[in-house]
């Protein structure tokens, strides 16, 4: 029982490559989180709650780009395991902020060497020059996408 077989010129597509090695960033980033009893879409919580403080679930929702039932699944794990807690928005109980726990702190600064060390791994052979030229290049495809440049 064959199927068709789907084509497509994946090695000129700019989200496969992307798309692609964010994966294996993330597969990478799971296997060294594990050790430490998180999973790199927790990290990635922690991450926008180092960057912006406490938040409510919903901005964070929208930062991460995930559906509103599957950050809440996250958030759920999270806070079973002691790494966040949700706290009542004043004037509305509905509505929660999401900070981090005392838990993290003593953590933190292994899980941000877990990070370290796969961006060291990811870009082990390139010169200051490719870095550069890849974070330049990765800001303009996303300025463009941004601005409704597809073309």
């Amino acid at each position: 029982m064959g199927g068709a077989m789907l084509q497509y010129d994946f090695e000129e597509s700019v989200g496969y490559w992307v798309i692609s090695t964010a994966h294996e960033i993330v597969r990478a980033m799971n296997h060294e989180l594990a050790a430490h009893g998180i999973t790199f879409r927790q990290w990635e919580v922690l991450v926008w709650l180092s960057i912006h403080g406490e938040q409510p679930q919903s901005v964070l929702a929208e930062r991460m780009q995930i559906e509103p039932p599957t950050m809440v699944g996250v958030l759920d794990r999270m806070e079973r395991d002691g790494w966040i807690e949700r706290a009542v928005v004043e004037g509305d109980r509905r509505k929660k902020r999401i900070r981090v726990t005392p838990k993290v702190e003593p953590v933190w600064a292994k899980m941000v060497a877990c990070a370290h060390k796969v961006r060291s791994t990811a870009t082990a052979s390139l010169s200051p020059a490719d870095m550069a030229t890849l974070r330049d290049t990765l800001a303009t495809v996303r300025a463009n996408l941004e601005s409704g440049q597809t073309s």
